[in-house]
């Protein structure tokens, strides 16, 4: 074969094997034209439209019942929403203290004397603040709760005025699954000054509630039926920072012994550990340079703390300086992890019983999930004016079903959510510890 016609040849198979080649590309095979499915990161997977609002849960409207439909309090509604506990779906725990005027949502208005196309309320996003509007004022890291009256009456006309502007009534309240009240314990009103938290011990079978006062520097053990004051911890209006003195207590975790620590608190700057008695043990943590502390045990504004019962581990939500700070049991400093958004303000630390952490942030207004390690597992909550949105939650609980409860210190309302069916477990906020009662 002559060079020339092996040339040809040569030119001609190129010819041909580009031509297939491209139309393969034009063209390419019916399997390979399938677009890959699409990961849904949806709390249900394979939700159709979902956005996620309440993320993995469903709130259940009309939960509580309404305040005003209680005899007397027809014109009245919760004031700021700081505390909830859920010992079971049918007996769930409503902190609050305080009641303010029921008004309704008011249109839209500009006001040009403050800026052009400046208008209130914005549409679709709350009006008025709980948290600032119910007494008493002093509710800021290192205020005086001695001057809270002072501070809610206001230091000019038009001053604030008890019986019309707010009222103290309802500091404690329990409620059914449905929202109904079934109990009220009002007797022990007087007694509070800015209930913060109430609990019930898991390893506690007589099931005492515990409510801690920030302003009244103590924490206080009632029966389970809420008839008798069992026992006191702290000097009521006495601040300090010593086995028998706090300064505006904020939360508690127990041990299984029975042994618990108290985040001390708004003004004091350490965690106390008590045994199962009351009796003072140990407290570490030292005051630190607010915002900007990065010492280990060094604190502002310990408002937070959780326990990891199988290793005994003490998470300890040092706030102001924007970390969570881990200790033994003893208060020796292991570890901690910054909060990687500026400004963060984070409510509380909880550990439920799959051993991840929950908290809420006040400035990005979402419910968060952490491993152990700080890791980020899921992140759900917007804010708003309408249910199953977020404002200001300052408690959080989950009952056995798993349902969860906030009380929202801003909005000013108690929330229940119920799990989303079909929604991914790993989302969920965790079950609590039961261990003495079921």
């Amino acid at each position: 074969m002559s060079k020339t016609v092996t040339v040809g040849l040569s030119l001609t198979m190129g010819l041909a094997i580009g031509i297939i080649a491209g139309s393969r590309l034009m063209n390419p095979p019916a399997e390979a034209q399938t677009a890959p499915t699409p990961v849904s990161f949806s709390a249900v997977p394979g939700a159709i439209g979902a956005e996620d609002i309440s993320g993995p849960y469903e709130v259940q409207q009309g939960w509580p019942k309404d305040l005003a439909t209680l005899p007397g309090h027809e014109k009245w509604t919760f004031g700021g929403a700081r505390g909830i506990f859920a010992e079971s779906p049918n007996r769930v725990f409503l902190l609050g203290g305080g009641e303010l005027p029921a008004m309704r949502r008011p249109a839209t208005r500009l006001l040009p004397d403050i800026g052009p196309n400046v208008q209130f309320p914005v549409p679709g996003l709350p009006w008025r603040n709980a948290n600032t509007a119910t007494p008493p004022g002093a509710g800021g890291s290192r205020q005086d709760p001695a001057k809270g009256m002072e501070m809610w009456r206001g230091d000019k006309p038009p001053y604030r005025e008890m019986g019309v502007d707010a009222r103290w009534h309802h500091s404690i309240m329990v409620v059914d699954a449905q929202g109904n009240f079934i109990e009220d314990w009002t007797q022990w009103d007087n007694m509070f000054k800015r209930p913060h938290a109430v609990y019930i011990s898991p390893y506690d079978p007589e099931k005492h509630v515990w409510i801690v006062d920030d302003h009244t520097h103590a924490i206080y053990k009632f029966s389970h039926d809420g008839k008798q004051l069992v026992q006191t911890i702290g000097t009521p209006n006495v601040p300090g920072a010593d086995a028998t003195h706090f300064n505006r207590p904020t939360f508690m975790a127990w041990l299984p012994d029975g042994t618990f620590f108290v985040a001390d608190g708004y003004n004091g700057t350490r965690v106390a550990k008590f045994d199962a008695s009351g009796r003072f043990l140990l407290d570490f943590g030292k005051p630190g340079d607010p915002g900007k502390e990065t010492r280990p045990g060094y604190m502002n504004n310990v408002h937070g703390v959780a326990v990891d019962v199988e290793t005994r581990r003490v998470f300890v939500n040092d706030r102001d300086n924007h970390r969570i700070q881990i200790f033994d049991e003893n208060g020796n400093y292991l570890s901690e992890w910054k909060i990687a958004v500026t400004p963060s303000s984070l409510h509380f630390v909880v550990i439920g019983a799959d051993r991840t952490l929950a908290t809420f942030d006040r400035n990005t207004h979402k419910m968060l999930k952490y491993d152990l390690d700080g890791h980020l597992l899921y992140a759900w909550g917007t804010i708003g004016d309408f249910p199953g949105t977020l404002w200001g939650v300052h408690g959080m609980a989950t009952d056995q079903e798993g349902n969860l409860y906030v009380a929202e210190v801003d909005a000013g309302r108690f929330q229940k959510f119920r799990p989303r069916p079909g929604a991914n477990p790993a989302t969920l906020i965790g079950k609590p510890i039961y261990a003495a009662w079921q």
